[in-house]
C-alpha cells in the first residue's frame, strides 16, 4: 500500500509537455542567430564603406582585377587598345560610376553602355577605382557631405533647367540623341552617381568640372532631382513625364477621339 501511494503522489510529466529548459534554448539559439547574422551583414558594409582608395593592399587588390577582367579591352598599362580607350587620367570618379552602375564591363559593343546590374561588389568597384586613380590624378569620389539631400531645391533646379534638361528632360525622365544614343532616366541613380557623372562626363556627357559647378551647385541639382522623383505629381497625369509630344500624342488621340465619337453620337440620334 505504501509502494502505491507514493507512485500516485508523485507528479507525472504530461506527454508533449517541454521543458522550461528547453524554451530557453531555443530564445538563445534564435537571439544568437539573429545577432551573428546582422553582425556578419554589418562588418560586410563596413568594409565596403570603409575601403581606403590611398591603401596599397587595396590598389593590389584592384590592380589583380583589372588585370583579370579589363585589361584585356583597356590595356595592361591602362594605355588603351583598339578595342577600349585609355584609363589613364580618367580618375576614381569614373571607374566608380562605370563600374558601379554596370556599364563596365561592357557586354557588347553598341553606340551607347546600358546600365544593367554591377558584375563586381561595391567593395571590388572601390579597388579598382583605386587601382585606375594611383596611375595618374583624376576626378576624385564625390564628397560625403555633398551626396545628402539638404541642398536648395529650387536653386538647383533652376540649374537643371539651365544646363541639363535639354537632353534629360525637365523632369530627369530621359530622351532621345542622335546615332541610336540616348540620355539616360535619372529616377533611380544614386545621388553618388549622378555627381559622379557631372565631374567625369561619360559618353555623350559634356563635363562639368567643379570650375564650371561648384560642388554646392552640384548638390542643390542632386536634391532638385530627388525633390522631383519623390513628391507627388500635382499637375496631374505625368505621361512619363516625357514632355509636350507625349502631351499632344494624348491631346489628338483621346480628346480628338472624344469629340468624334461625340460628333457620330449626335448624328446617330438625330437619325
Amino acid at each position: 500500500m505504501s509502494r502505491t501511494s507514493d507512485r500516485t503522489s508523485r507528479p507525472r510529466l504530461r506527454r508533449g509537455r517541454r521543458s522550461p529548459l528547453a524554451t530557453v534554448a531555443l530564445v538563445a539559439v534564435g537571439l544568437f542567430l539573429t545577432g551573428g547574422a546582422y553582425a556578419g551583414l554589418t562588418a560586410t558594409s563596413t568594409a565596403s564603406a570603409a575601403v581606403d582608395l590611398n591603401s596599397p593592399q587595396e590598389i593590389a587588390a584592384g590592380k589583380k582585377l583589372f588585370m583579370a577582367n579589363c585589361a584585356t579591352c583597356h590595356g595592361v598599362n591602362l594605355q588603351g587598345t583598339s578595342s577600349g580607350p585609355s584609363l589613364l587620367g580618367v580618375g576614381a570618379a569614373a571607374v566608380d560610376f562605370q563600374v558601379g552602375t554596370g556599364r563596365m564591363p561592357l557586354v557588347e559593343d553598341a553606340p551607347q553602355a546600358p546600365v544593367k546590374a554591377p558584375v563586381f561588389s561595391d567593395e571590388e568597384v572601390k579597388q579598382l577605382a583605386a587601382y585606375v586613380a594611383s596611375t595618374a590624378p583624376g576626378p576624385t569620389l564625390p564628397p560625403a557631405d555633398k551626396l545628402t539631400l539638404k541642398g536648395d531645391a529650387t536653386r538647383g533646379a533652376d540649374l537643371f533647367r539651365t544646363n541639363c534638361a535639354m537632353c534629360h528632360n525637365i523632369a530627369g525622365a530621359g530622351g532621345a540623341l542622335t546615332q541610336g544614343k540616348y540620355a539616360p532616366n535619372l529616377r533611380d541613380v544614386t545621388p553618388e552617381h549622378i555627381y559622379e557623372a557631372m565631374l567625369t562626363g561619360p559618353q555623350n556627357m559634356p563635363v562639368f568640372s567643379n570650375n564650371n559647378l561648384t560642388p554646392q551647385d552640384k548638390q542643390d541639382i542632386i536634391t532638385a532631382l530627388k525633390y522631383t522623383q519623390e513628391n507627388e505629381n500635382v499637375g496631374g497625369l505625368p505621361l512619363g513625364s516625357l514632355g509636350p509630344v507625349v502631351e499632344g500624342l494624348a491631346i489628338w488621340i483621346f480628346g480628338l477621339g472624344a469629340v468624334i465619337a461625340f460628333a457620330v453620337w449626335l448624328t446617330a440620334k438625330a437619325n
